[in-house]
């Protein structure tokens, strides 16, 4: 069997822009049954052993996925706004306005990524002003934040006797 000596620059491509919008929308479908099966009384405060409350975790995903494309497609990360906390303003306190700021990021997610070409999928880039890498292992990132949160609050469903969506459909 031959054997390939790849430089980073050389590295093949193993997706797509398409192709991981494709994946990561699977993911987006699943996060929002998630949110929508939680009851709304108790999204803003319920909590396991001192975590954050689910609704701070979506806060989070909201904050780095689509203002993170964003910046990654545009180079520009003026519009990314503060990770400090990632505080729910009292105006969206509410599942509702919360399913409406996570939609929103998916159609950041839908209108960016597929500006970003293959070959910046191997480009350094600083997300947030704060993080250094490279632009696909950024993007994996966004997606494991994603998959991490909605781990938590599947936990969360199941501790308040709740069946979580199944962790397999993405459809």
């Amino acid at each position: 069997m031959e054997t390939q000596n790849l430089t980073a620059t050389e590295s093949p491509v193993f997706a797509s822009s398409n192709d991981m919008l494709n994946q990561w929308l699977g993911h987006r479908r699943l996060t929002r049954r998630v949110i929508e099966a939680f009851p709304a009384d108790k999204l803003f405060t319920h909590s396991i052993g001192g975590m954050r409350t689910f609704a701070q975790m979506v806060k989070e995903i909201i904050d780095i996925s689509g203002p993170g494309v964003r910046g990654i497609a545009t180079d520009n990360w003026d519009h990314a706004g503060s990770l400090n906390g990632h505080v729910i303003e009292e105006a969206d306190q509410n599942k509702e306005a919360l399913l409406r700021l996570f939609d929103a990021g998916t159609t950041e997610i839908e209108t960016f990524l597929p500006q970003i070409s293959t070959a910046r999928f191997q480009e350094n880039v600083v997300t947030f002003g704060l993080y250094e890498g490279v632009v696909f292992s950024s993007l994996l990132y966004f997606i494991d934040n994603e998959i991490h949160h909605r781990a938590q609050g599947t936990v969360y469903l199941r501790s308040l006797g709740i069946e979580p969506p199944a962790f397999w459909n993405r459809n």
